[in-house]
């Protein structure tokens, strides 16, 4: 296919190799993905915008060689933004996405502070992270423990599948309450309650192999460096599945249907659950919460 000229916003680029197919599982080409990105970027935009991206591209589909990029690419357009302390793209308007899309960068990963305040994370983030033969029901249990913990702090927590295998606890908090250490114990300190109440299926242990059937509650995402895939972004699945904010009710009921797969979102539904239910990761993007010291 020739490549195809694009105005957005303003901005000019060029689409190129739309035919070629990045999930060959499903067909699902680069002009799909490229589609998904434009369609989705009012509601993810907001969730990007002033944090520094870590890009996981997959130039030759999710079955080829991929690799992490921090740094804007050398052929970046220079109207994209740059920040952080490695360079790296700001995703802050459509038209930028749109390129990043072109780029066959199927994941994209940001930190919880932005550029603006890189020590002021805006959110306590807990990845729940299943060990085999565990699954992301048993991630659903955990979270659901984790939830009622945080409703006796008086702390609203949001919730999102990681579009893999676990699910991503928010803890949205104000701008310049805590910084990372701060974070990352506290996450730590749920985390260890959780594993000393129930060290049979949670732990907070790095070691792979002693995960093993476990629901590992992973606290160390909080820290400065480390980056998690954002919500809405794709993830280089056999499918094109989707990091997909979710209801809590919605975790209740795949839980209580043993049913995974209502925990398992592709483009197109996700691109259904924004017109009839809205950004369920809103709450992440302004928050007065703090947090309390845990004893």
């Amino acid at each position: 296919m020739a490549d195809v000229p694009v105005h957005l916003e303003g901005r000019t680029l060029t689409l190129s190799n739309l035919d070629k197919v990045l999930y060959p599982e499903t067909g699902f080409t680069k002009a799909q993905v490229v589609d998904y990105y434009v369609r989705i970027a009012p509601t993810i935009l907001p969730h990007l915008r002033g944090r520094p991206l870590t890009l996981v591209r997959h130039p030759d589909g999710v079955d080829g060689t991929s690799f992490f990029e921090k740094r804007r690419p050398p052929s970046a357009p220079d109207w994209v933004e740059i920040g952080g302390e490695l360079g790296s793209v700001l995703c802050d308007e459509a038209a930028t996405l749109v390129w990043l899309a072109n780029l066959a960068a199927l994941e994209l990963h940001t930190h919880q502070a932005r550029v603006s305040s890189p020590d002021a994370p805006t959110a306590v983030l807990i990845d729940l992270d299943p060990g085999p033969p565990a699954t992301v029901l048993d991630c659903a249990r955990v979270a659901l423990d984790l939830r009622q913990m945080l409703d006796r702090l008086d702390l609203v927590a949001t919730v999102k599948t990681s579009g893999s295998k676990g699910l991503h606890l928010s803890v949205p908090i104000a701008s310049e309450s805590a910084e990372d250490e701060t974070t990352k114990s506290f996450a730590l300190s749920l985390g260890r309650l959780l594993a000393d109440a129930a060290p049979d299926r949670v732990t907070v242990t790095m070691a792979k192999e002693q995960r093993h059937g476990k629901v590992f509650v992973d606290w160390s995402q909080n820290d400065r460096h480390k980056t998690t895939v954002a919500a809405y972004s794709l993830r280089a699945r056999p499918r094109p599945t989707v990091s997909t904010p979710v209801a809590w009710d919605e975790v209740e009921d795949a839980m209580d249907a043993a049913d995974p797969t209502r925990l398992q979102f592709e483009t197109d539904a996700v691109l259904e659950r924004i017109a009839t239910l809205g950004d369920l990761f809103a709450a992440n993007l302004e928050s007065e919460q703090t947090l309390p010291t845990l004893a």
